[in-house]
């Protein structure tokens, strides 16, 4: 069956534009814990964490990370990283959204468009944030895996011109217009990214990124306010968020935030 075409999404670029920190380095002290990481790696994670949050980062940075990272967790076995992100995803991702975008997401379901979480990051990373800020669909970065290992090479980088490829590609399956659709990015690399939409808007925009949206007139937004998203809710109960549930918290998320919205704009 054709899928409905002209239909509206919103992609959104996660580190430093959904949440305050890069989400590949969120889970270095866990994966520190349970012995996936040496403490030289870690501080190595760290000191480009730093370099990352101070100037951004462009092309060449964006390739020296990838290669690092690839390399970094070559053999480590799937199902742990996947149960560590599970296990600690409300610990330290939660905190780390920002209001200004969870209300942004929110505003665009109340106005019947899909979320859509597009990042560089690897996908056991990425699929459990997404899900847990009620997003409709991801795209993210593709390790080749063997015997249930990575084997230290890329199958799928979602980076620069592969996050069109990613937005194309959804577009095709689920009927997007890209050109009714929205895009919301921090950095100059994800310039193609924006140019593929008719609604690009910079968030928390390097400097790069501030001078091409001040030049095609693109709206530029500044988030500030990163806060527990559970904080804004009734207390969910005590049982520890896993993959397995976190579909669900994220529809319940979502609808209280276009709640609150909804009952804001009366």
């Amino acid at each position: 069956m054709t899928a409905e075409r002209g239909r509206v999404a919103a992609f959104f670029d996660l580190d430093k534009t959904v949440i305050a920190r890069s989400s590949a380095f969120v889970f270095s002290k866990p994966f520190l814990d349970q012995g996936l990481l040496s403490r030289r790696a870690v501080l190595e994670s760290s000191y480009a964490h730093f370099l990352f949050l101070l100037s951004g980062a462009d092309h060449d940075q964006m390739e020296r990370m990838r290669e690092h990272l690839t390399k970094m967790c070559a053999g480590w076995d799937v199902d742990q990283v996947r149960s560590i992100v599970a296990e600690t995803l409300h610990e330290l991702v939660d905190p780390l959204i920002y209001a200004e975008a969870a209300d942004l997401i929110a505003d665009h379901r109340i106005r019947g468009h899909d979320v859509i979480i597009v990042s560089a990051s690897g996908e056991e990373v990425v699929a459990p944030i997404a899900a847990a800020l009620g997003a409709d669909h991801f795209a993210a970065t593709r390790m080749v895996i063997e015997n249930n290992r990575y084997a230290g090479e890329v199958e799928f980088y979602c980076y620069g011109a592969g996050k069109v490829e990613a937005m194309e590609r959804m577009a095709a399956q689920y009927g997007y217009d890209l050109a009714r659709c929205y895009a919301y990015s921090d950095s100059v690399t994800d310039l193609p990214m924006l140019s593929a939409v008719g609604h690009p808007t910079a968030v928390n925009p390097d400097r790069a990124l501030r001078r091409e949206a001040t030049a095609h007139e693109w709206p530029i937004l500044t988030f500030s306010n990163p806060v527990s998203l559970w904080a804004r809710l009734p207390q969910p109960s005590t049982t520890t968020v896993a993959a397995s549930v976190a579909v669900g918290l994220g529809a319940v998320a979502a609808g209280a935030l276009s709640y609150k919205l909804l009952r804001r704009k009366k």
